[in-house]
């Protein structure tokens, strides 16, 4: 059987043990429907991913389901990659598009309840025990109040503890803007946090939300 031409040829991902900088080479494999690149993928991002998503959405039961949601995005959207070597901030733009739904899903449903027109919300899921502290229950219940785009910013570089310019790229806007859009989210986060008493420490401390 003739050897199929090298411009044909499947990127190889040698066993699927890529080096850390291989953006493109995965990039390519994936638009060639390579099932070990997509393994590759979601083995290597998701622990970021789900991160993201977590420090975004608080404690979340479909946050699994989510997870998997942002990689089916991926996946369906890999021809429209921009620039392979920043895979991970494409995928963190993903992540915070998909969240952005989760929010307004949750909103409607709250709704919906108050209405009766509509199930309850599902209870959460039992959460890590750091994550069951009361002042990161309290955050998380400051940041439901938050518009949207100031409370995935916020929980972005606050919480999760992401660079500016990761923030503004996961965001999808220009650093001037994220810097903006953070400052109204620390002012608004402070003035609504100032009538939770499990958060004074921090906003007595001068912590970095008071900044």
């Amino acid at each position: 059987m003739p050897a199929v031409p090298a411009s044909r040829q499947e990127p190889s991902l040698e066993g699927s043990l890529l080096p850390p900088h291989d953006g493109p080479e995965l990039v390519a494999a994936l638009r060639a429907a390579s099932p070990a690149a997509a393994a590759v993928l979601y083995d290597r991002f998701a622990p970021k991913v789900q991160r993201v998503l977590a420090r975004v959405l608080g404690v979340d039961a479909e946050l699994a389901d989510l997870l998997q949601e942002v990689f089916l995005r991926a996946l369906e959207a890999v021809d429209r990659i921009d620039d392979p070597q920043r895979l991970e901030g494409w995928l963190c733009a993903i992540a915070v598009h998909t969240a952005r739904e989760q929010i307004r899903r949750r909103s409607r449903a709250r709704w919906l309840a108050m209405l009766g027109w509509g199930m309850p919300a599902e209870p959460p899921a039992r959460s890590q025990v750091v994550e069951d502290s009361e002042a990161l229950r309290r955050t998380y219940a400051v940041l439901e109040k938050m518009p949207s785009d100031e409370r995935i910013a916020f929980a972005l570089r606050f919480v999760d503890g992401m660079e500016l310019v990761a923030v503004a790229e996961a965001c999808g806007v220009s650093l001037a803007t994220i810097k903006r859009r953070l400052s109204k989210a620390q002012q608004r986060f402070v003035g609504l946090a100032r009538n939770e008493p499990a958060l004074e420490p921090w906003l007595e401390g001068g912590g970095r939300w008071t900044r």
